[in-house]
This record gives structure tokens, sequence and C-alpha cells, in this order.
């Protein structure tokens, strides 16, 4: 089967950070049998800053951003068996999404894929006449990289037929343990692009916990930090690559993830990093969201703080001898239950059952 999707961006993690979900469950798809096209502009500096070349396991079409050449790829939407439009694609969402949909052949899938479903909801539920919120009876489905049920109820409130989660993953190709290496050594390293969704959580859970703990080192990589006042312990580091997301996450003694605040109040939104740093075999310390015991077990595979303070006992106390045991037991984790390869399987299913129903109506 042929999917159009149509995405912020594949080759390129620059400010984007739903890249590595793309990536992961558009391999794993491509591993069974799926034939994706995945349609990009050329906004915000991404191609100028890629992590991969195009792959072998998916076309790439990179636009222009004009309204001109987002008409043209729209139009491509008329060759596919399944047609996904994501959010936050970064150039004209809303003309795309009527463009793409209005492209759709009969008796193909119409899938909305959302990888913020917090911020679109609360952006829909604030516009009744919101282009989305109109076209979400007519959609086959809405699929989500986290949320769980209350996500799920709030888009069928809004008018969905069906809202599935599929959860962000692992891809044991690209994330797995690798050396230290020097340049990412410390004792707490945090990875996230400031943002204003986020920016308060990262002052308490982790520039909190620095200034708390001035003998030991910080590192912060992600852009947007350079102006941000800091302790001296703080280490800025800047983009970090694709690439160097395992030795970052194997290098300090433990990484910390910070939900963004509307992730955190829905819950069951386990960040791509998450499942990164536990293939790289890394301690993680994460905060407090409702839903982490459905993917790791606090205290065993994955530490949980519910503000810096408690990153900073954490840190105060945490030896390297139990981080490298909590590593050890969340790579096992993710291995066995949190691959793309188990989210393409999820999603496979999806696609076939909605196909069946079309084929019947």
């Amino acid at each position: 089967m042929n999917i159009a999707f149509y995405g912020s961006s594949l080759v390129s993690a620059y400010w984007n950070g739903a890249a590595t979900y793309y990536r992961g469950l558009i391999r794993a798809l491509s591993a069974r049998g799926y034939s994706v096209t995945f349609y990009e502009p050329d906004v915000y500096d991404r191609q100028k800053n890629r992590d991969i070349d195009p792959p072998d396991w998916c076309e790439v079409v990179v636009y222009d951003g004009t309204i001109e050449a987002l008409k043209r790829v729209a139009a491509e939407a008329a060759k596919a068996d399944i047609v996904v439009k994501a959010s936050g694609v970064g150039f004209e969402d809303e003309l795309l999404l009527t463009e793409v949909m209005a492209a759709v052949r009969p008796g193909a899938l119409r899938i909305f894929w959302d990888v913020d479903a917090p911020a679109t909801l609360a952006e829909l539920q604030a516009a009744p006449d919101h282009p989305l919120r109109r076209m979400l009876p007519k959609l086959d489905a809405v699929l989500t990289y986290g949320g769980g049920d209350p996500v799920v109820s709030a888009y069928r409130a809004l008018g969905a037929s069906r809202s599935i989660p599929i959860y962000n993953g692992l891809d044991p190709e690209t994330h797995f343990p690798v050396p230290a290496e020097p340049r990412f050594c410390g004792d707490l390293g945090f990875l996230g692009n400031r943002l204003p969704d986020r920016e308060a959580r990262v002052e308490d859970f982790f520039l909190s916990a620095a200034a708390r703990l001035p003998e030991k080192r910080f590192l912060l990589g992600g852009s947007g930090w350079g102006d941000k006042p800091m302790s001296d312990n703080v280490v800025r580091i800047g983009h970090v690559p694709t690439a160097d997301h395992n030795a970052f996450n194997v290098s300090p003694r433990a990484v910390l993830n910070i939900s963004r605040a509307s992730m955190a109040e829905y819950g069951f939104s386990p960040a791509t990093r998450v499942f990164e740093a536990a293939g790289a075999g890394a301690c993680l310390i994460t905060d407090y969201w409702q839903g982490i015991d459905l993917f790791f077990k606090p205290g065993e595979e994955i530490l949980v703080a519910r503000d810096g303070q408690e990153v900073a006992d954490i840190m105060a106390s945490l030896t390297s001898e139990q981080a490298a045991e909590i590593g050890r037991r969340a790579l096992i984790r993710v291995l066995a239950e949190h691959t793309y390869d188990r989210r393409a399987e999820e999603a496979d299913r999806v696609f076939r059952s909605l196909l069946v129903r079309e084929a019947a109506e």
C-alpha cells in the first residue's frame, strides 16, 4: 500500500522534535511492505541542517515554502491508498490540510496524525470554525503519538469518529549503547529546545537543580538557550544532531526528560527521548506524568521527580553503579515492548481495519 505523508521534516531534526518519531515509524512500516512518500516544506532552515540524507526506505519530496508548491504536492495525495496530514508541518498547515484532503481519491484513507495533541486540542477547543475541527467527522481516524484516554476522549468530543494513540518508541538500529564521549560527560544531561510551553519547567526541574548542586556538572543541549541565565556549572552545548544522541545519553551519569506543560497535564505522553535514552542504556530521570508505569517501572527502570528539589535529591545520592543498573533494566524493557516494529504493527492493524470498513461502506 502507498502512503502519502505530509509532515514537518523527515531528514532534519532542527527545531523539529517529531523527526525521530517519523523516521522510526515510517522505517518500520516500510519493512512491513508499505511504500511511503514523505512531503516536507523547505522552511526554518531545516534543509540546511539535515541530520540524515533521504533514506532508501522512504521517498522524500522537499517543496518550496510557497502556496503554489504546496498545492502541487497536495495534489499528489490522489495517488495514495492512505493519506496522512501531520500536525505542525510549519507552513500553511490549515491550507495544506484542506488541499490534501480534497485531493484524496474515493476509497483511500484520510488520516490526521497529531504529534502534539495537547497543543492541537487547545487550539481546536478555542476555535469552533477551525478547518481541522470542521473536517474531523470526515476523517477516517485521528492518530496521535501519545495522550492515552484523555486525548482520545477529547478528540471524540470534537467530532472525530476514531482517535487512536500510536506511541513513541525505539528504533534499535538508530539508538543503542555506545562508549561515553568526554565532551558529553557530566552528572546530568538535558536535551530539549527552548519552547514557551517548556521553559518554566526547565527552570524548575533542571536549572534549579543545577543551582542546588554547584559541585556537579550539568549539560544542556538544544537550541535557543544562549541568552538564558543559569548557574556556572551548566554547560550549554547547543543543537545536538541525532547522530550524537546516543553519546549524549550515555555519557552523563543520568539524563533528564522534561515534558512540556501541556503534555504533562494530559499524561500518557512519553517523549521520543524517553525511549531513545532507554535504548542507549541510559539512566533516565523524568518529570512526573500520569501513565509512566505503563511504559517503565519507576524506581527500577526509570527515576521519577516531581520538581527540581527531587531531581537534586536524586542526583545527590545516585551512584554510577545504580545508574548503570537502571539503564540496563530500561534497555531490556524498551527492546521487549517499545520498539517501532511494535508501533508499526499497531498502525498496520489500524490501517487494515479502516480499509475494510471503507470498502464495506
